[in-house]
């Protein structure tokens, strides 16, 4: 990266906000923030690894406060956007990672299992991003959510993560028409099958998700599956100066997935 490269995607003396946080995309983009100079609010329910994170990022002179948060819940909302704006003074970059996947098809979702889905990958950025808007107003700030590759893509036995990643894609560009004129940008990323703990966490055990993730091999174009690192990148690219005249779009980060019809 050159020297004007550097400067442009340096976030020194911002205050970014990551959802999910203690894994997978989440914890890669917390860490990549805060190395690029970020004053990073982690956020997650796993207070234990939230803590461990914020320790090494503060051990590589790096600045982390860690929110232990269930951001289902409403009022634990209010309660993070309140405490992140009065200890870190600002917001200038909010990353929606939290999110969680399960299987179902139309005869199988329960209703409870669809509200589950919804109230963490829609409804739950929804509300944080409102919560903090004026604080990213006041900033001329960034939102980058993490969306899937099946927001853009319908596949079958995810009916319900595929229904609330297309939401969350809508509810991006809907966001960044409303907020544009005040000069806050709101973007997607939308990664294929990545390495992290979400289909662990959905019931996957060591057996079945090496063989989801060989399988995986065969259904992305390039021939293999992705790190949180890879998409950690767009995500800070997205948030930074670099991407100053960019809004409103729904990146593919998956190994050229959303191309195929492969399952």
């Amino acid at each position: 990266m050159t020297t004007a490269e550097s400067k442009s995607q340096s976030f020194a003396g911002k205050v970014a906000i990551v959802t999910g946080a203690s894994s997978g995309i989440g914890r890669a983009t917390a860490a990549l923030l805060a190395e690029r100079g970020a004053a990073v609010a982690l956020v997650a329910r796993d207070a234990q690894r939230l803590e461990q994170l914020a320790r090494e990022i503060e051990a590589a002179g790096g600045r982390a406060l860690a929110v232990p948060t269930d951001v289902t819940d409403e009022a634990a909302r209010a309660r993070l956007a309140a405490r992140v704006q009065a200890e870190l003074e600002r917001v200038d970059v909010l990353v929606n990672a939290a999110g969680i996947i399960a299987s179902g098809r139309v005869d199988d979702t329960s209703l409870s299992a669809w509200r589950e889905m919804f109230a963490l990958n829609v409804e739950a950025v929804f509300h944080l991003t409102q919560l903090v808007t004026p604080a990213l107003v006041a900033s001329r700030g960034a939102v980058v959510n993490v969306s899937s590759v099946c927001g853009l893509r319908a596949f079958p036995g995810v009916l319900s993560y595929c229904s609330s990643k297309a939401a969350l894609d809508q509810f991006t560009g809907c966001a960044a028409l409303e907020l544009a004129p005040q000069g806050v940008r709101v973007n997607a990323v939308n990664p294929g099958v990545v390495v992290s703990e979400l289909h662990r966490r959905s019931g996957f055990d060591d057996e079945r998700y090496a063989a989801f993730l060989e399988h995986s091999e065969t259904t992305h174009p390039l021939g293999r599956v992705g790190q949180p690192r890879e998409v950690a990148e767009l995500i800070a690219f997205l948030a930074s100066d670099r991407a100053a005249w960019i809004t409103g779009v729904t990146i593919p980060v998956d190994g050229g997935r959303h191309l195929t019809c492969a399952r």
